[in-house]
């Protein structure tokens, strides 16, 4: 332990210019360092005994900073001093508590963070890791329209069951398919929060014995939502008068129906990915729902709506929307409100074709499935069924073709 030197006045530490630590006496081992213009306040502590390079026992000093002088005066580097002693005296060690008591300080300003704020820094790494900006914007419109209004201002470490029920109640049941979806992405919020340490303990919104007791099962009470679809015995009649109607999003619209594709898929279509001497449309996979290249047999009646478009100089979009941009994913809706038929989605008319081709065709399941871009549901056939049998399906669209126009 060092020697406890002679107990300088303030006057006196004030008059020390010479480079080197100064003892200042006081408290055993406090010096002022003095390193050219700056000055400041040093703790000189043994903290037991090291092992060395060579293996062997060495005392094991601890130098710590009290800080500059003279912001610190000379009694209050002394009472820090003793208060850093008393805590080696009982058996702290000063860094380890310095360095704790910053985590901690971490740690409360995380459990203060309200559960808006930790939602947004789970958006914010969802927008990296969903494709698909409809699903980010799914998930920021539940969260504003249900969530927030009643658990938005909360630190998430004060959440608990009772405000999830809260949150999910008044739409479980009415809603039980966004109530399912916000009660899972309040599960991942809360998750994370966990995993930053915001918050401890069981996570409020999980569904197996959290909120399973309390709330209908989901699977007894959903009931499966098809799109409308137009009967098959009047597509042909359908698209007679979608034939008729001017305009891009009805020629988008029509090219849907007769290529089964989805409205992403056809809204994005480029024309670098329509091979016109093979009549093919090749969608890569990063705009597939199953994230997998499609090719797409072209009938006559769909290289007719593609040869008579106009192609507009320094675009590539083969259906445009305002201003060159990609069409919104109503437009193709809006259509069917003008020809008033409302009860039609764009996306049942891939049902109508799924009944046409079951029903009146004898061409196999996997071919008509394969034309939808489904995902077989039987792992071996899927095994064994390499290829996308684009000969049999090109035979069996310019069939659909023949059917809407009869």
């Amino acid at each position: 332990m060092p020697k406890i030197a002679k107990e300088l006045t303030a006057l006196a530490v004030s008059k020390i210019k010479k480079e080197g630590r100064h003892a200042v006496g006081g408290v055993s081992g406090l010096s002022l360092k003095v390193a050219g213009n700056s000055r400041s306040w040093v703790l000189n502590m043994l903290m037991g005994t090291r092992i060395n390079k060579e293996g062997k026992k060495v005392p094991n000093r601890l130098f710590l900073g009290l800080g500059s002088y003279p912001e610190v005066t000379l009694s209050e580097a002394r009472d820090k001093a003793r208060e850093l002693r008393s805590e080696i005296k009982a058996g702290i060690n000063p860094i380890e508590a310095k360095q704790e008591r910053k985590a901690e300080a971490i740690r409360e300003q995380g459990r203060n963070t309200s559960f808006s704020e930790c939602a947004q820094l789970v958006l914010n790494m969802k927008e990296k890791e969903l494709k698909n900006i409809k699903h980010i914007a799914q998930w920021r419109s539940s969260l504003e329209n249900y969530a927030f209004p009643i658990i938005g201002h909360l630190a998430v470490n004060q959440i608990n069951k009772t405000h999830i029920l809260e949150v999910l109640q008044p739409i479980w049941l009415e809603k039980n398919e966004t109530a399912s979806r916000l009660r899972g992405r309040i599960e991942t919020i809360l998750d994370y929060a966990k995993a930053k340490e915001f918050r401890e303990g069981d996570n409020p919104a999980g569904w197996k014995g959290m909120l399973k007791p309390l709330l209908p099962e989901p699977s007894k009470i959903q009931k499966r939502k098809h799109h409308a679809a137009l009967p098959y015995a009047e597509i042909s009649n359908f698209m007679k008068e979608l034939s008729k109607r001017p305009g891009l999003s009805a020629r988008a619209l029509e090219f849907s129906i007769l290529t089964v594709a989805r409205s992403g898929e056809v809204r994005g279509a480029t024309w670098n990915e329509i091979d016109f001497d093979n009549k093919i449309w090749i969608i890569p996979a990063e705009r597939m729902k199953a994230r997998k290249e499609h090719r797409v047999p072209l009938s006559s009646g769909a290289m007719k709506i593609l040869n008579e478009l106009p192609r507009i100089a320094g675009g590539n979009l083969v259906f445009p929307g305002q201003q060159g941009k990609q069409m919104s994913d109503m437009t193709l809706t809006a259509v069917l409100k003008r020809m008033d038929r409302k009860d039609l989605t764009q996306h049942g008319f891939r049902s109508t074709f799924r009944d046409w081709a079951g029903e009146t065709t004898s061409f196999p399941r996997e071919v008509i499935e394969h034309a939808l871009a489904h995902k077989l549901k039987d792992q071996a056939e899927a095994a064994y069924q390499r290829g996308d049998l684009l000969q049999k399906r090109r035979l069996l669209m310019e069939d659909w073709n023949k059917a809407t126009t009869i």
